[in-house]
């Protein structure tokens, strides 16, 4: 076999392998598609078929006029705690990560070990005294009280540090020269020209925050402030369980994630590569 006739191969065996592993990762999604528009008869029955003889897309709307689950409210309280803990983290966590990296301080290194040194605290650990001071706030049942303890992540930080550590020097100085201080030097040279990190970061906190289970579901307390997930988990505590419903809700929240990755993908790598985490 000649050089180029091996490459040739070598190149049509890795296209196969990932065409395999891509189909293999989107099964999921078929599933979660046929069986939500599918009957429950389709859903139980032992003949499989690749896809349902009659599209039931009565299933949606029997979801959102399900009185029994406010699923279009739990939608709604999914994407503003979403919207609201990814801004509010991009916005901490990287005036934090600037101040760290540029701000001469000389506690600055033990001030950045003790942040990440919180990622080593079990979640646990702080649950009951969060959930206590939330209460004693009056936020049971209450948005803010789901997104402001959520609101900073020390993994965000470290990120952004990282970041701004490699972060072309040049441009702050032209911007002091033209008499800009640290706040203005950030909004007005930094930020525009970190958006591949603040992308790849967005990313992963709104993943994070539309995902989050256990939080919203103890200060959830009211069905008014459910979330998605919260929603959900309804299908299965149930002594009868209506399986198409349930595949069509779970196919509902997980459009918006794709939607998110989908736009962000190409900054996800990017940023990631670009915060020196390696480093």
């Amino acid at each position: 076999m000649t050089h180029d006739a091996a490459v040739r191969a070598g190149r049509a065996l890795r296209l196969a392998l990932l065409c395999a592993l891509a189909l293999l990762f989107l099964v999921p999604f078929y599933l979660l598609v046929r069986n939500g528009l599918a009957s429950e008869a389709e859903i139980t029955g032992a003949d499989w078929t690749f896809f349902p003889s009659h599209l039931r897309w009565e299933n949606l709307t029997e979801l959102f006029d399900d009185p029994n689950l406010p699923m279009g409210r739990a939608l709604l309280n999914s994407a503003v705690i979403a919207v609201a803990t990814t801004l509010g983290t991009l916005l901490l966590a990287s005036l934090a990560g600037y101040g760290l990296a540029r701000i001469p301080y000389r506690h600055a290194n033990a001030v950045f070990y003790a942040i990440l040194g919180t990622l080593m605290v079990p979640a646990a650990v702080t649950f009951v005294p969060s959930f206590v001071l939330v209460s004693s706030l009056g936020w049971i049942s209450t948005l803010r009280g789901m997104i402001i303890p959520t609101l900073f992540s020390a993994f965000a930080c470290f990120v952004f540090r990282q970041y701004f550590l490699g972060f072309p020097q040049e441009l702050e100085d032209a911007a002091r020269v033209d008499g800009l201080g640290y706040w203005r030097t950030y909004w007005r040279v930094v930020v525009p020209n970190a958006r591949p990190v603040f992308a790849a970061v967005a990313t992963i906190v709104f993943v994070g925050a539309w995902n989050s289970f256990l939080w919203p579901l103890v200060i959830g307390q009211d069905q008014q402030a459910w979330t998605v997930q919260v929603a959900l988990s309804t299908f299965t505590t149930a002594q009868s369980v209506n399986l198409h419903e349930l595949f069509v809700a779970a196919a509902v929240s997980v459009a918006p994630l794709l939607l998110v990755f989908l736009l962000f993908q190409r900054h996800i790598v990017a940023g990631v590569e670009r915060s020196g985490i390696d480093d």
